[in-house]
């Protein structure tokens, strides 16, 4: 037997061992195939949920932070964006700085003026919950308003003032007008009306 024939040539017991360790392979790469896409998939699943969660609304959605030298304010629109001609309803909630505790029957007022020179503002209404102030305050123009805030514990403390804040308002809403339609058969409830030579 030449030597170059017999390492080509396998024995039964070679040729069986061969193919096992071959079909072993191919289903240990099938197996971590499997796996690495069960686990792709499952990150998938998770970026997704994640992206769902995070898509919605943050908590806080509109709420403006502000402070002075002695207080923390925290301002939030019943109405995010507002529109020009509504009423927004403010709710400030002022807390001692340096304590947090609420600052209860304290004085302030909210006011907002455009580049036009209108201005709006309203004086604060305390309560009912500890530490919260209420004001409205009508935008007469739509596009982008400046905002402030003064706030004192009482009258025999000065005014202090935050930082201004900008607001864009959107357009108002224009209202639906009534729409005149024939006036429905009083008899049958009927708003076709019928023409005037048939009656």
């Amino acid at each position: 037997m030449n030597q170059s024939t017999q390492g080509t040539r396998c024995d039964p017991a070679t040729r069986a061992l061969t193919t096992h360790a071959l079909t072993s392979r191919a289903l240990t790469s099938r197996a971590l195939t499997s796996r690495a896409l069960t686990a792709r998939a499952l990150v998938g699943v998770l970026i997704g949920a994640f992206a769902v969660v995070s898509c919605g609304p943050p908590k806080d959605a509109g709420v403006v932070r502000l402070w002075t030298e002695q207080f923390e304010i925290r301002v939030t629109p019943d109405q995010i964006p507002p529109r020009a001609l509504e009423r927004i309803n403010y709710s400030i909630v002022v807390r001692d700085k340096e304590t947090k505790e609420p600052i209860a029957n304290g004085e302030g007022r909210i006011f907002a003026t455009n580049a036009d020179g209108k201005t709006s503002w309203d004086g604060f209404t305390y309560g009912p919950e500890v530490g919260t102030y209420h004001a409205t305050i009508t935008y007469v123009t739509a596009g982008e308003w400046a905002l402030g805030l003064q706030f004192r514990r009482d009258s025999t403390q000065v005014l202090e003032r935050t930082l201004d804040w900008r607001q864009m308002v959107l357009n108002e809403v224009a209202p639906v007008a009534d729409v005149p339609g024939p006036a429905p058969d009083s008899l049958t409830g009927d708003t076709t009306a019928a023409p005037d030579s048939a009656r």
